[in-house]
């Protein structure tokens, strides 16, 4: 099992190579949450753009076989940037995983350099599960699967199965269905993405997990 890094309190540079990797790896943190939010932030604007052209072409159309043929050119234009969308922020949060990874195993680094600073340090020198968790979220405990809904994948994800729940119910519009029917059309299409988009989910996490190389594992009675 390997404990540390070979020699890194004999180079007189460590110090230095590791303050510019660390240095590093919060730049690329920062690059993926900017395309992370912009990402989201063009499927909202697209989306609110067509929700508006949408109202004006039901307004003129009364909601007839105009509207119903608008709606269903314009929403699954939506619907493939939102799935786009969240597959892309899904790989943006293995990425950041990878880097909340990395900089854990600078931190050992840091701490076998100056083990005494060891109390001042509130995220994690271990990086497995555990360990990345404590740093990205400042927990040691799994959180729970409404977590994935708060995080920006889950909530496009869930805006995205919204629309997909609309073209199925504007769909059964067109078909000559009831409102009741629409209704119910559009649930299940709406339950179909976010089953999807959960299946997804799992997937790329379990994906991520297993292809992780733990360096330095959390011990079992460790505090930290």
């Amino acid at each position: 099992m390997h404990t540390g890094p070979p020699g890194v309190g004999e180079n007189p540079n460590a110090m230095q190579i590791l303050m510019t990797e660390h240095w590093s790896l919060l730049a690329s943190r920062g690059f993926v949450y900017t395309e992370a939010m912009s990402r989201a932030t063009i499927f909202i604007a697209a989306l609110s753009g067509s929700v508006v052209a949408l109202a004006l072409v039901a307004q003129a159309t009364d909601f007839g076989s105009g509207f119903v043929a608008f709606a269903l050119v314009l929403l699954p234009v939506d619907f493939f940037l939102g799935f786009v969308t969240v597959v892309r922020l899904m790989q943006v949060a293995v990425e950041d995983a990878t880097w909340i990874q990395g900089m854990n195993r600078i931190r050992h680094a840091y701490l076998e350099l100056a083990p005494e600073l060891e109390p001042y340090f509130v995220t994690s020198r271990y990086d497995d599960d555990a360990g990345m968790l404590l740093s990205s979220l400042g927990r040691r405990k799994p959180v729970g699967p409404g977590q994935a809904f708060l995080a920006i994948p889950g909530l496009v994800a869930v805006v995205s199965a919204v629309v997909l729940g609309a073209i199925a119910g504007i769909a059964g519009l067109g078909l000559g269905l009831e409102t009741l029917g629409c209704l119910l059309v559009g649930a299940v299409g709406l339950l179909l993405g976010v089953t999807v988009f959960a299946i997804l989910g799992w997937r790329m996490i379990r994906a991520h997990i297993a292809q992780i190389e733990v360096r330095f594992p959390t011990p079992r009675t460790a505090g930290d």
